[in-house]
């Protein structure tokens, strides 16, 4: 055990062919950790992208994440998930038992047996993950760390909005109809921010060009006035 709170990489740079990549957990007492030589950078989330991302959503991620990366000038540290462990509501799957945690270095936490059957008792523990890419010539240091008192919840999640497909002609659906198009093409344009793909590719994926606009004109055509 050693008092320094740090991870070794740069000995990992010695013989390595380019840029390696890591995801590093923590399960801390009192809060979120972030490193103190790098700047911790929380990634961007609750974004509206195109559902077509979801069949693509593996090349999605790793363009994000390489867009990050460059805009930090390849030498960020970024915050994927943090979350307070106390609770969860909804829970997507049983919180970890103490006896579980203690097991992966949960010193502080006393088995505390279940609540119920299935349901774990909760747990004074909050989880950070961080994810890096690094190389010799970004991460000149190894990784110095601090456990912070902040215990606010965040994850890197996107959203797929599906649109209504009903066929109604009143008032109300013509009005949706457009605004469906206007949200189109922000979510084209998030898209090609968020990973640098070209917009010009999505809106073809999204096939938006054949979307007509309320006056009868496709979305490209009103970017031009006679």
């Amino acid at each position: 055990e050693s008092p320094k709170f740090m991870l070794p990489i740069r000995l990992g740079t010695v013989n390595a062919d380019g840029a390696q990549e890591l995801f590093i957990y923590f399960l801390t007492k009192q809060g979120r950790v972030e490193t103190t030589n790098y700047r911790t950078v929380r990634l961007p989330e609750a974004q509206e992208i195109p559902l077509y991302v979801k069949d693509r959503f593996s090349d999605f991620y790793r363009d994000l994440f390489m867009q990050q990366v460059k805009r930090e000038n390849e030498r960020g540290v970024f915050l994927e998930y943090a979350w307070d462990m106390n609770w969860c509501d909804p829970c997507a799957a049983n919180p970890l038992s103490a006896e579980e945690l203690r097991s992966l270095g949960v010193f502080w936490q006393e088995p505390a047996g279940r609540m119920g059957k299935d349901m774990p008792m909760e747990q004074n523990v909050f989880l950070t993950r961080l994810h890096v890419r690094y190389d010799a010539a970004h991460f000149p240091e190894d990784l110095m760390f601090q456990e912070t008192s902040d215990r606010s919840n965040f994850q890197a999640r996107y959203i797929l909005r599906h649109p209504w497909t009903g066929q109604d002609e009143c008032p109300a659906a013509s009005a949706y109809r457009q605004q469906l198009r206007d949200r189109y093409e922000r979510e084209a344009q998030t898209l090609a921010h968020l990973t640098g793909w070209n917009i010009g590719d999505i809106r073809k994926a999204m096939n938006l060009s054949a979307l007509p606009t309320s006056n009868g004109k496709k979305w490209y055509q009103k970017l031009w006035h006679d």
